[in-house]
């Protein structure tokens, strides 16, 4: 049976499945079976950041696995590479070697001596990733295939590894934007019911939210809401609608397919806790803990997002042109993403600068070098949007930064604490990149996705089942309360998106509604220059 299988899987595919394994158990053994608490270490931080890595590997695994998937040449090419020769046997030994040095502490010394003992532990297990993770990749294939390799396509797999590991990241960032309490406390009515067919005496509380049977007890909190599912989810349906978008209806895969994920995404949840739950109770109480903190979700949550495109991949409702060819158009090219990426890249920037910086106003000029390279990127398919902006356009961005600004309320005061820590020079830079950033890049970036995407996709693909007019009405509705939810005033938002609707809707033209958006937080800059009232944008 192993001779068979070993002939039937190509040596790429066989060693790139082992070292999965191999990353996945030691990352089980030493969050399921070691007593290693971070918090009780002396190197608290090195130690979550420690354990983050194998779940950013694991991540990057599976994100290339979509990549190979829609990149047939990209695969055909890897799997050439690792069956022409590998890097050696010295690299097999540097990656076993790395492996025994990695799971040494757990095995030699004892429980109760782990965690004050983690900072002299800490070095070996970092070289031993270190030499496991080099050693597998070179026994792979050798440097230079590596290189050859990678020469034609090391942008997209660049921002694989980029993804994978800001993905814990962004799914801890976003999270408290998805945490609500009525879905905490759907979470825990199917609990309770799956609870109650599978267990003899359920013990419930929603008023303190504490669920449990036979004596071991746990609290549904907001991080067990199944948010991380709902992100991890999201992101691999994304990069799947980016890689088959010439392939894909993505009207029908985003109004179809991504609800149909997310609830899933949340049954699978329930089912999760009420498995740890009943191992706590009638198993091992340790075991159950430690799997509530363990990344044991994440790679099932992955699984779930890979089972959901599989079935995808099979339905010819929500593909467009047949067969699995790579897209014809290249991606920098391509008028659809270049519609809808830099306001990935956008919120993306957003996301990092609540993550990463202690004021997040002050990444301000980072966030707008992310949005001017995403348009420099997309230059190409911009050009076509290139026309003379009508007068009633400009008009009417007048009115809309006249409006925004007199309607501020008086309690809008300036936010200039996290600003007056900023060097003269620094504090130039900012209001310059602050100013451009809000007057040339975000109203390319918004108008491109909400108006020349959502708008028009949602006019197009409603007016055969509801007719124009209606159809109309209820695309500018959706695009306008998606533009407004961006913003702090909703309303002078809302009232600012149906005057760009509107203005989009009247010519069909792009320029109108990005000249309005323009001159509007023109004057918007303006007076938040001239006041030092920064809010006010």
């Amino acid at each position: 049976m192993i001779d068979t299988l070993h002939s039937a899987l190509p040596r790429a595919l066989r060693l790139t499945l082992l070292f999965a394994a191999e990353l996945v158990l030691v990352m089980l053994a030493f969050q399921l079976f070691a007593s290693l608490e971070c918090r009780a270490t002396s190197v608290e931080g090195a130690c979550r950041a420690l354990r983050g890595v194998g779940l950013r590997g694991v991540s990057l695994l599976v994100l290339l696995a979509v990549y190979f998937w829609a990149v047939r040449a990209a695969w055909q090419e890897f799997l050439r590479l690792a069956a022409a020769r590998s890097g050696g046997t010295r690299w097999v030994a540097l990656h076993v070697a790395g492996l025994m040095l990695i799971i040494l502490p757990m095995a030699l010394v004892p429980d109760h001596a782990l965690n004050p003992l983690f900072h002299r532990i800490l070095p070996l297990m970092v070289l031993g990733g270190g030499m496991a993770a080099l050693g597998g990749l070179f026994w792979l294939a050798g440097p230079r295939d590596w290189q050859q390799w990678l020469r034609p396509r090391l942008v997209p797999v660049l921002a694989l590894v980029l993804l994978a590991a800001l993905l814990p990241n962004l799914a801890e960032a976003i999270g408290p934007i998805w945490y609500w309490e009525t879905l905490t406390q759907i979470t825990f009515a199917g609990v309770a019911l799956m609870l109650a067919l599978v267990a003899d005496v359920p013990v419930v509380d929603p008023a303190a939210q504490i669920i449990g049977t036979n004596g071991f007890l746990v609290a549904v909190a907001d991080s067990c809401s199944g948010v991380e599912g709902f992100v991890l989810v999201s992101a691999f349906l994304a990069l799947y609608a980016v890689l088959f978008r010439d392939r894909l209806r993505l009207t029908r895969f985003w109004l179809c397919v991504w609800p149909v994920a997310l609830l899933l995404s949340w049954l699978f949840n329930v089912i999760r806790i009420t498995l740890l739950i009943m191992i706590g109770a009638y198993a091992s109480p340790d075991l159950a803990v430690n799997g509530f903190h363990s990344f044991a979700g994440w790679l099932f949550f992955m699984l779930l997002a890979m089972a959901v495109l599989l079935v995808v991949d099979r339905i010819a409702w929500l593909r467009r042109v047949p067969g699995r060819d790579a897209p014809a158009v290249p991606l920098a090219e391509d008028a659809l993403a270049a519609r809808i990426l830099p306001f990935v890249l956008f919120m993306v920037a957003g996301v990092l600068a609540q993550s990463f910086w202690a004021d997040p106003i002050l990444a301000y000029p980072w966030q707008a070098l992310i949005m001017a390279l995403s348009l420099w990127c997309f230059r190409v398919p911009l050009r076509a949007y290139l026309c003379r902006p009508s007068a009633l356009a400009l008009g009417a961005g007048v009115l809309v930064g006249l409006l925004w600004v007199k309607s501020a309320p008086s309690s809008y005061s300036p936010n200039t604490d996290a600003l007056q820590s900023l060097s003269q020079a620094g504090l130039i830079l900012w209001i310059a990149a602050r100013c451009l950033g809000t007057t040339l890049l975000v109203p390319v970036i918004e108008e491109l996705f909400f108006r020349s995407y959502l708008q028009a996709r949602l006019t197009q693909g409603l007016t055969g089942p509801l007719g124009r007019p209606l159809a109309v009405l209820l695309a500018i509705a959706v695009s306008v309360g998606c533009f407004a939810l961006l913003h702090d005033r909703w309303l002078m938002a809302a009232v600012a998106g149906v005057i760009f609707a509107a203005l989009y809707h009247r010519r069909g033209r792009l320029a109108d509604a990005v000249a309005a958006h323009m001159v509007a937080n023109l004057i918007i800059a303006i007076a938040a220059a001239s006041t030092g009232d920064w809010a006010l944008i």
